[in-house]
């Protein structure tokens, strides 16, 4: 697959080509693996010249990393990554074959169009640019591309830093996904820049109570129990809480609206298709993901389960899980499947500076405004290594395409042209920064 299709732009036959790799990823170690995915950026990058090491310290989770020398030796290291996992897809739900790579109507479609071989394909195509004219960027770079991002990293980069930490050596910075991308304000074109994540909480809820027949009249019924449970918690509001980042972001959406209010929500909902993306980061929220129950339909077990996706502002985590225990009773167990930290960095310093022209290079006038990600990526992991993560996958969208909405959504795809000018803005960043 490292034959490049002339007919596209590398950047496009690069992400159409890792979209072909089967990299699904359903959590709890069931995965496809990484592996071919790897050894074809391991190749691209030889290609280059570079010195590509692999980890795989689980058989077929794959990570891969290369260093590219900078022009000044003395400035601290940037690192890049991104993930080569993709979250499942069911094909039957969607127009196209979610590995096919398929281009049709500007678009490349597929699982991980969007989250994020997009991003991958961006970084090895905009390092690409820069080695191939003979020259170097402005200090040395670290890229790498981690094995089960959307598990939590557990058996990806958690690995990685704590077995290969010496990857990383000199490096204070990161770029990675869910950053710079465009949104629409009103009628005005604006980015969003990454400068924070919400910590994640995986949660399972247990009920218990006594099996029985199904026919029998029952008083004690798990699936009673955690279904009372699972909707009190997933109807929950919480409230708006503001922090350094969030406050900014308001503010900056509120003049650039035109709009003077303290109504956070109310201005979130002014960025159209971002809007429920952008409203998640003002507040805890708590999704039900997951229901396991039951064995047989004349049986009333004694067991029943579900899962939560908690995501929590930074430095809430033990609050909200005080609150959920609150909400679902003392009949339901809460159970930590796995948790990470949040991230908040200050939107200001060089690499910001420089992120914010580079984009205004190629997009003048457009503003750009900080914000907290719902989400998470592995800068949580290179947080250890004090390495500060900012999420800067430059993309200019239509106004009209629901972008956020297609992260783990159904027909992901991404504007070619989209690519053509992250590739860009991301060399221009490269070369200069």
């Amino acid at each position: 697959m490292l034959s490049p299709d002339l007919a596209l732009p590398e950047v496009v036959s690069v992400a159409r080509d890792l979209i072909r790799f089967d990299t699904t990823n359903h959590g709890g170690g069931r995965a496809a693996g990484e592996r071919e995915a790897a050894e074809y950026v391991g190749a691209y990058l030889s290609a280059l010249g570079l010195s590509p090491q692999f980890y795989e310290p689980i058989p077929r989770r794959t990570n891969v990393m290369a260093r590219v020398p900078g022009r000044n030796r003395e400035k601290p290291a940037l690192v890049l990554h991104g993930h080569l996992d993709v979250v499942p897809a069911i094909a039957d739900d969607w127009t196209v074959d979610p590995f096919a790579g398929k281009i049709g109507d500007g678009m490349l479609w597929g699982r991980g169009a969007v989250d994020m071989k997009d991003m991958d394909a961006m970084i090895l195509t905009s390092v690409a640019d820069i080695l191939r004219s003979g020259d170097q960027p402005e200090r040395d770079l670290v890229l790498a591309f981690f094995a089960d991002e959307e598990n939590g990293g557990v058996e990806g980069s958690a690995l990685v830093v704590k077995d290969r930490p010496e990857w990383f050596a000199g490096a204070t910075e990161a770029i990675s996904e869910v950053g710079g991308y465009s949104i629409t304000v009103g009628d005005r074109r604006a980015y969003l820049l990454q400068v924070g994540e919400k910590a994640l909480v995986w949660i399972r809820l247990v009920a218990r109570g006594r099996a029985a027949h199904g026919s029998s009249f029952h008083g004690d019924n798990a699936v009673t129990k955690l279904a009372a449970a699972v909707a009190a918690l997933g109807r929950t509001e919480w409230p708006v809480h503001l922090t350094d980042t969030t406050r900014e972001m308001i503010a900056r959406l509120s003049d650039i609206s035109g709009t003077a209010s303290d109504d956070a929500d109310a201005l979130a909902a002014r960025t159209g298709a971002a809007s429920g993306f952008l409203r998640a980061t003002l507040r805890t929220t708590t999704n039900p993901t997951g229901l396991t129950a039951g064995y047989k339909h004349n049986v009333i077990p004694d067991r029943a389960e579900a899962l939560i996706d908690v995501r929590t502002l930074p430095g809430t985590e033990d609050d909200a899980l005080d609150h959920i225990r609150r909400i679902v009773g003392d009949d339901v167990d809460v159970e930590i499947v796995h948790q990470d930290i949040g991230l908040e960095v200050p939107y200001e310093g060089d690499l910001v500076d420089a992120m914010v022209a580079a984009l205004h290079r190629h997009d003048p006038g457009a503003p750009v405004i900080p914000y907290l990600m719902g989400g998470g990526t592995d800068n949580k992991a290179l947080a250890y290594l004090g390495i500060a993560g900012y999420g800067f996958a430059p993309l200019r969208l239509p106004a009209d395409l629901d972008f956020t909405g297609m992260f783990h959504g159904v027909d992901e795809r991404v504007p070619l042209d989209a690519l053509v000018f992250g590739r860009t803005v991301l060399t221009d960043l490269l070369r200069t920064y």
